[in-house]
C-alpha cells in the first residue's frame, strides 16, 4: 500500500483530515495501513523533503508547517503556552518573548524546531490547570490565562529560577484568581509574592 501511495495522494489525505502535526500512529491510522508502511512513507518522503522531522515521532509537511503555538502543544505532551510568551501574549510583559514557554507536567527540557526554541518547565500536578484553549490558524492550542501564566512565573520567581519582570502590567489581573492558583502550589513563599504585587 505505502509503495502504491504518491505524495499527492497522501497531501490530500493529510489536507482532508487537517493533520498539520502527525506521528507515523495516526498516519497508520489515517491511512489504514500497517506501522511499517507508515514509516516508510514518512521516512521517504522526509528524504524528499515534503516532510520535515519535527522531533522523534512528530512531523509536518514542509510547504504548510504548524504555527509555533500548535508546534509547542505537541512537541512535548502534555504541556499548554505559559510564562514569559504568555504574559507577553497578554501585554502584562512590554517585552516580546522569542522563546516558547510552556509549562509540562513532565520533566523540564528544552527543543528546537523550525527555527524556534521551545522551552518546557515541570509544574506539580495539582498545579497543572488554568489553561484555556485557543484557535489559531484553523486549529486550537492551550494557553494559560493570564492570571496562570502570571502565577506560573511567580513560582519559579520564588524558587530563585527566574527574576522579577520589574514592568509588569498588572491593571487587568483578577487578584482572587491569582491567589486561587497560587494556593495550588502550596508554598508559602509564592503566596507572599502575590500579596506583595497587589
Amino acid at each position: 500500500m505505502a509503495k502504491k501511495m504518491n505524495w499527492m495522494e497522501l497531501e490530500r489525505a493529510l489536507r482532508r483530515h487537517r493533520f498539520t502535526l502527525f506521528s507515523p500512529l495516526e498516519l497508520e491510522r489515517l491511512l489504514g495501513i500497517s506501522a511499517v508502511a507508515a514509516r516508510f512513507l514518512v521516512h521517504r518522503y522526509t528524504k524528499r523533503g515534503a516532510l520535515l522531522k519535527l522531533r522523534n515521532g512528530l512531523y509536518c509537511v514542509a510547504e504548510t508547517p504548524p504555527s509555533e503555538l500548535a508546534l509547542a502543544n505537541r512537541l512535548y505532551t502534555p504541556s499548554y503556552v505559559s510564562f514569559e510568551w504568555a504574559l507577553a501574549y497578554y501585554h502584562l510583559i512590554p517585552e516580546i518573548a522569542y522563546i516558547v514557554t510552556s509549562a509540562t507536567s513532565r520533566p523540564t527540557r528544552t527543543f528546537t524546531a523550525l527555527g524556534h526554541t521551545f522551552e518546557y518547565h515541570r509544574l506539580q500536578a495539582a498545579a497543572f490547570t488554568g489553561y484555556e484553549p485557543l484557535r489559531v490558524g484553523g486549529g486550537t492550542v492551550l494557553l494559560a490565562t493570564p492570571e496562570k501564566a502570571l502565577v506560573d512565573t511567580l513560582y519559579f520567581v520564588a524558587l530563585g529560577k527566574k527574576s522579577l519582570n520589574d514592568r509588569l502590567h498588572l491593571r487587568t489581573i483578577r487578584w482572587s484568581r491569582m491567589a486561587a492558583y497560587a494556593r495550588l502550589f502550596q508554598r508559602p513563599s509564592l503566596l507572599a509574592l502575590v500579596r506583595r504585587l497587589r
